[in-house]
């Protein structure tokens, strides 16, 4: 007698069921793959982003996994806005267990002319606003003593991009260092905080750049191994992982996500890699 193959069960470990999650920059790309990658593993979202028409959309596509999502127009680079933000969410769930900070902006321009002011602006985007955001959310997981904190960096958070990159890399080498000291101050009272490092992973501002410039993408594919960029859902496994109890003795580390970038020095080269210069 045959037997249909049974649907593989979801690993309790990685079980976000119960649970809510605030997940920045929710309307597209990174933020909008993790937030539907906790709610296919059951969690409830609060989806926050300036882009009110995406983060309905994925608010939509949530509710269709049977999941509830509430999305929420807010500047995550103003603390007034973020504050409201987190009193809707006391009001709306009453609770929070994961706090995933995706959205911020970069300015690019070479270090001897950038202005201070778009300096300023990245780091209030980057830097300031992630650290209310961890902050509110990080007072309110120690009420509750258990919490997981997901920060979206960059491999410009352990290394220099060049390219005009000054701004953002100062503020990406914030975010690491503000990833391990959140961690060692809040890990012994069940807060957990860690960073995901990206590296190019294609978005509307890559493909801006990929418009302006096609060669660019040589650059890029010279210093990663697999061969290609990253896509949005590549981030789906990585932060289900950090935000479950799967990674329950997993703190303050800063988790590349890039394609072998890292491991590989910066002049290597690999069979078949692409040998345009630039």
């Amino acid at each position: 007698m045959e037997h249909e193959p049974s649907s593989p069960a979801h690993h309790p470990l990685f079980d976000l069921s119960g649970r809510v999650a605030l997940v920045s920059g929710a309307a597209r790309g990174i933020g909008k793959n993790m937030a539907l990658g906790f709610a296919e593993v059951g969690a409830d979202l609060m989806l926050a982003d300036l882009n009110e028409e995406g983060a309905r959309e994925t608010a939509a596509e949530i509710e269709a996994l049977g999941r509830r999502a509430v999305p929420v127009k807010c500047d995550v680079s103003d603390p007034e806005q973020i504050r409201a933000l987190f009193e809707q969410l006391d009001r709306d769930f009453g609770r929070i267990d994961v706090l995933a900070n995706v959205a911020g902006d970069a300015l690019l321009g070479k270090p001897e002319e950038i202005s201070l002011e778009d300096v300023e602006y990245v780091l209030q985007g980057l830097v300031v606003g992630r650290f209310c955001c961890c902050q509110e959310g990080g007072r309110r997981m120690l009420e509750a003593g258990r919490g997981s904190i997901i920060n979206i960096g960059s491999l410009a958070s352990l290394t220099a991009m060049g390219r005009g990159h000054t701004a953002y890399s100062m503020s990406m080498g914030a975010v690491a260092q503000m990833t391990r000291e959140l961690s060692t101050e809040w890990s012994g009272r069940g807060v957990r905080v860690n960073a995901i490092l990206l590296a190019q992973v294609m978005n509307p501002f890559l493909r801006e750049r990929l418009d302006r410039e096609p060669r660019m993408i040589d650059t890029w594919l010279r210093g990663i191994p697999t061969g290609r960029l990253g896509e949005p859902k590549d981030v789906k496994g990585v932060g289900i992982f950090l935000a479950s109890d799967a990674s329950a003795w997993v703190t303050g580390i800063l988790l590349p996500m890039d394609g072998g970038n890292l491991a590989m020095n910066a002049g290597g080269s690999y069979p078949g890699g692409p040998t345009v210069s630039g």
